[in-house]
């Protein structure tokens, strides 16, 4: 192998674990826009090729605070594809320390490192930002506001506006985190951008305009009008329906409702000692009310099942004594029936005749019979 090959790839080998092991320092301030740009440029240099050569590829990370598997809320991360860089950008509420961790993943070789990116937060300096104004800019996405150049051109006209040179930037986002849609995937759509800026001196009266009744009526019909006449507007698309003002200067509202304590009360807690409680009346409350309503039901019961029979067994004698009667009646017409049978001379009918002996051939003779002929059965037995 050649010398200057064994160089470079010595070179490229110690490029790759500096890259790896070295941390970044940054040095946020509370109440001022952070962002941080994952260059991926600056990780071309740790992928080379068999010939020693750089070789575009492409990045995609994966940042999340140490030990947790998320980002802190006040920071955000963004990337609009993996060509383009990366940005970790956003406004810390607190100072302190905070170790994030970033992994960087090569699309086309599926090769992984690491790195971390320690942030000092420093308390404010300057003096808080009593009066804060919110715009939503409607033609540009938020990794396009993050650029300094962007929110230069921003902020020199909107100070000529609010006549102070005082002014900062606070916080930038995206309007897909305030739940904003996501835009057509054509030429000229925006998803949109929310700026935050802020001043010690008082907003300028286009702004509080914004909040008059009449703006916020024709906000609601759907028209859109144009206020302040900020110069800027011509690169800014500045939607005036959605402006949102913070004063600080005043003091705000207790979140309270009236029958809150006051701090000047003292609180003075219940005594432990309350003395013994009996429980002896809401034992037999529970216990013997159920069985009392269970014992006037069973007695009611049964003097229904027991002491109510006495009109089914006169009703059940009444139509015994109706049987008996009928069946006597039967009895009695049967034999006067048989009666005046008997007392008659006239012929007997074919029905009461002898049936033929089919076995012996003879027929019997009625007139041989003797006793009550009206007693002789219809059909003799065939002997």
């Amino acid at each position: 192998m050649a010398p200057e090959r064994v160089a470079l790839l010595t070179v490229s080998i110690w490029l790759f674990l500096v890259g790896c092991l070295c941390d970044q320092n940054v040095y946020p301030a509370v109440g001022a826009l952070f962002v941080h740009e994952l260059n991926t440029e600056d990780y071309q240099q740790q992928f080379l090729n068999k010939s020693g050569n750089v070789r575009t590829h492409p990045f995609s990370f994966y940042a999340n605070l140490e030990g947790f598997p998320d980002l802190p809320q006040w920071l955000r991360y963004t990337q609009r594809s993996p060509w383009h860089s990366a940005y970790l950008y956003g406004s810390p509420t607190k100072p302190g320390k905070e170790v994030i961790e970033v992994t960087v993943y090569n699309r086309r070789t599926y090769e992984i490192f690491q790195e971390k990116i320690i942030f000092y937060i420093r308390s404010a300096a300057d003096v808080p930002h009593l009066y804060q104004a919110e715009f939503m800019i409607q033609n540009m996405d938020v990794e396009e506001m993050l650029l300094p150049e962007a929110q230069h051109n921003f902020q020199i006209p909107l100070q000529d506006v609010w006549n102070t040179e005082r002014l900062s930037v606070i916080n930038i986002t995206s309007a897909l985190d305030k739940g904003g849609r996501v835009p057509l995937p054509l030429p000229g759509h925006k998803e949109g951008v929310f700026i935050k800026v802020g001043s010690v001196v008082p907003f300028p009266e286009c702004f509080y305009k914004t909040q008059s009744p009449t703006i916020r009526q024709q906000c609601q019909a759907g028209l859109k009008p144009e206020l302040c006449m900020i110069p800027a507007a011509l690169d800014f698309s500045i939607d005036w329906c959605n402006v949102s003002l913070v004063d600080k200067s005043e003091p705000s509202p207790t979140p309270y409702s009236s029958g809150a304590l006051e701090w000047e009360v003292e609180f003075n807690p219940p005594s432990d000692d309350l003395g013994e409680t009996h429980y002896l009346s809401d034992y037999l409350l529970t216990l013997l009310l159920p069985i009392l309503i269970a014992v006037l039901l069973c007695v009611l019961l049964s003097y229904i099942m027991c002491c109510r029979r006495e009109g089914v067994e006169k009703r059940d004698a009444e139509t015994s004594v109706i049987q008996l009667v009928h069946q006597q009646s039967i009895f009695s017409n049967t034999e006067e029936l048989r009666n005046m049978a008997s007392s008659r001379d006239v012929p007997r009918p074919l029905s009461t005749l002898p049936m033929f002996n089919v076995r012996t051939g003879q027929r019997t003779s009625p007139m041989e019979l003797s006793g009550d002929s009206a007693r002789v059965p219809l059909i003799l037995s065939q002997q």
